[in-house]
């Protein structure tokens, strides 16, 4: 694992590292912004407040008696890329490892909805960590994000108190975090507390905080929110040096915005499409290889673009704003053959 810092800790692994699997669960990406909160889950309680029909206090147990659901999901840090900008906003110095991929368990945010019953005057869900810190003028602030409760009722957002079959680690939300399927990991929000249903639009720091602002694309102001189209090389690796034989090269693609339609690599000089495989479930990558036979030893430089259903394909120019967010340019990977 890079670490980018210890206290709190961010860190991210080799790209090889980003598929879902045993080994790689263990180099999941780490991503906090105040220290790790060590919790018991005994005494662990989730409070439902605000504008519901039935606000309460839950129990993990009491979770655990809704219809439970298992989603193989893609995590990604809104900064994922960001020193591939020039200039390098500010912000923790991320490569392109700040996102992974994991099967999590819990239960539908939809079904505790269900039970708790949003008054038809609430327009947004607030969700609230453990952890907590200092920030400006503001003082001591717990992690807080907001949610639409359009996107909140959906299928896909969900509690989760498992992770690759076993219990989250301490870094990754013990015991129990939101997971909110297609939308960058500032939302995902950990060692969750609280969840409150507001009848004005949220005004928190970390909501004011994740916005484009001097991003072209998009007006300014516009909150970060569904990923944008990306895709990875997983094999081979930046500076690999390797036969000069044919190869299958591989890697992942996701969208926020929709399923991936294509993927094309270039090797030696012009776009090859590769072959792709659907995500095991809606939410998880899809993955995809091309057999290259390189017509000659030396360096090369391997280049992967996205496109996705609804049109957004990768860009093969950095798109710079003030965050550092949302940057999915297309990946390069320099090897040597021969």
């Amino acid at each position: 694992m890079i670490r980018h810092s210890v206290d709190p800790p961010n860190a991210e692994p080799a790209l090889a590292d980003v598929e879902e699997g045993p080994r790689t669960l263990e180099r999941f990406y780490v991503r906090c912004n105040f220290g790790v909160p060590r919790l018991n889950a005994r005494h662990w309680r989730l409070e439902v407040t605000g504008a519901f029909e039935r606000p309460r206090s839950w129990t993990l147990s009491e979770l655990a008696s809704l219809p439970p659901v298992e989603r193989t999901v893609v995590l990604e840090c809104a900064g994922n890329g960001r020193t591939l900008m020039q200039p390098v906003p500010p912000g923790t110095p991320w490569g392109l490892g700040a996102v992974g991929v994991a099967r999590f368990g819990g239960i539908r945010l939809a079904d505790l909805l269900a039970e708790s019953r949003p008054r038809s005057t609430a327009v947004e869900l607030v969700f609230s960590g453990a952890d907590h810190g200092t920030m400006g003028p503001e003082g001591s602030i717990p992690y807080q994000f907001n949610l639409d409760l359009a996107d909140a009722a959906w299928d896909g957002p969900m509690l989760a108190w498992t992770m690759g079959g076993g219990p989250l680690s301490a870094d990754h939300g013990f015991p129990v975090r939101l997971v909110v399927p297609g939308q960058y990991g500032m939302r995902s929000v950990k060692w969750l507390t609280s969840i409150s249903a507001v009848e004005q639009p949220f005004e928190g720091h970390f909501p004011r905080r994740y916005r484009y602002r001097g991003d072209h694309s998009v007006p300014d102001d516009t909150p970060v929110g569904p990923i944008r189209v990306r895709s990875l090389v997983t094999w081979p690796a930046n500076g690999d040096h390797l036969p000069a034989a044919p190869l299958t090269l591989r890697g992942i693609a996701w969208s926020g915005h929709g399923p991936i339609t294509r993927v094309e690599v270039r090797a030696d000089g012009g776009w090859m499409p590769a072959q792709l495989w659907p995500p095991r479930d809606e939410a998880g990558p899809t993955t995809w290889a091309v057999r290259w036979s390189p017509t000659e030893a030396g360096p090369h430089v391997i280049a992967v673009r996205a496109t996705d259903a609804a049109g957004n394909r990768q860009p093969t120019e950095p798109v710079w704003n003030e965050g550092g967010y949302g940057n999915n340019v297309i990946q390069q990977v320099s090897v040597t053959l021969g």
